[in-house]
């Protein structure tokens, strides 16, 4: 077992935000950070209306998933998409999306 800069052990316990700026890089991003603005900042990013029917579910560097709670806001995600996606990137600091996809819920 080698030791890190901390003289762990690389298998050893480990603060969390850095297994999450870990996993985050994994994904595009900078940091944890990212993730953290997006949920907590979505209705600033998409607006109170929207955002009362849509929420983000995952995001990595293939696609942002959302959650609808209706068909008739899927049409709507579709219709924002690539301006919805410029916004994820922007806000997050990752690398923008290639998709939306989209999940309606029951």
């Amino acid at each position: 077992m080698t030791a890190g800069p901390d003289g762990r052990g690389d298998d050893g316990p480990k603060p969390l935000g850095t297994s999450l700026d870990a996993v985050s890089r994994k994904l595009g991003m900078r940091d944890a950070r990212g993730l953290g603005r997006l949920f907590s900042h979505w209705e600033e990013l998409v607006g109170p209306a929207i955002a009362l029917h849509v929420t983000p579910v995952r995001l990595d560097a293939e696609s942002l998933v959302v959650a609808v709670d209706h068909p008739a806001w899927a049409t709507q995600v579709r219709q924002l998409g690539e301006e919805l996606l410029d916004r994820v990137s922007e806000e997050t600091g990752c690398p923008r999306p290639g998709r939306v996809e989209i999940r309606v819920r029951r």
